[in-house]
């Protein structure tokens, strides 16, 4: 299976993308975490491009995109993700991962017309309340102070370690490799998450939505059915066996099955979207 890299132009500037399969299939646009990059999904394209025209985007700030002086909002990242939408043709089957997933929100809400189904992997409920709680108590997920013996560098694995399975260290590694890329601004993403207003912006979504979350992700596995309670057009909840944060790269043949399932559900017609708007 041949990727291929491209870049699109936006109006906040080059978004970086690795897409395989066809244009002409259903489109499937894959949103990740922060502070990773399309690398993210590098073993999850090749398991949907044959039936799919698979697209991993770099959000804005990270990877191989643009990064901005500015801090960034989920809003920003949704702006060039609708640019890139636009670009690519039309609606999309969306997919977000952690920080992903709130951008696809904010996709959806703001251009219903750009986005077919939207998958919620691993998203945590951001209202008020989380909002405040993450402000009083919780110390950052990935923001470290440079240092100039390098030991940052192990804090920045020992932050991450225990949302990670011991068995698979080379997961970690991609995601500090992504962090460096984009360091010292590892804590912009989840920053913006929590300055966001999930609240206001879910019910305004009007695609069929999947909650999908790994059976070891405490961060957003208990936040599932207020995600789910507060979505117009929910379509139930996935739980992928054997993973936590990192479920994506740590199954992709288990996250891709779970994606690929849901977009052929909602292509068939589903009795449940048969009502389904724009609007």
């Amino acid at each position: 299976m041949t990727l291929r890299h491209a870049f699109a132009d936006t109006r906040h500037g080059q978004i970086h993308y690795v897409a395989g399969g066809e244009a002409h299939a259903p489109r499937v646009v894959l949103l990740h975490q922060s502070p990773r990059s399309w690398d993210e999904y590098r073993d999850v394209l090749p398991l949907l491009a044959p039936a799919h025209h698979a697209v991993a985007v770099d959000s804005l700030g990270f990877g191989g995109s643009v990064r901005r002086d500015e801090h960034l909002t989920i809003e920003a990242m949704a702006e060039a993700i609708i640019d890139v939408l636009d670009q690519l043709g039309g609606p999309a089957h969306v997919v977000g991962h952690h920080t992903g997933g709130v951008v696809g929100i904010e996709v959806a809400a703001s251009r219903p017309d750009l986005v077919r189904s939207l998958v919620l992997s691993g998203v945590p409920y951001v209202d008020a309340a989380r909002r405040a709680s993450v402000a009083a108590d919780r110390p950052p997920i990935d923001g470290v102070e440079p240092t100039d013996d390098g030991s940052f560098l192990l804090e920045m694995w020992r932050r991450r370690a225990s949302y990670y399975p011991a068995d698979r260290p080379d997961l970690l590694r991609r995601l500090v490799t992504d962090a460096l890329r984009v360091f010292p601004r590892m804590e912009e993403g989840h920053v913006a998450v929590n300055s966001y207003r999930m609240e206001d912006r879910l019910p305004l979504v009007s695609a069929p939505v999947l909650a999908v979350c790994g059976e070891h992700d405490s961060f957003s596995l208990p936040d599932v059915p207020r995600l789910l309670e507060a979505a117009p057009k929910p379509m139930g909840f996935v739980q992928l066996d054997g993973v936590g944060v990192p479920s994506v790269d740590h199954d992709p043949a288990q996250f891709a099955e779970t994606v690929a399932a849901f977009v052929a559900r909602i292509e068939a017609g589903s009795p449940r979207d048969s009502a389904r708007t724009d609007a």
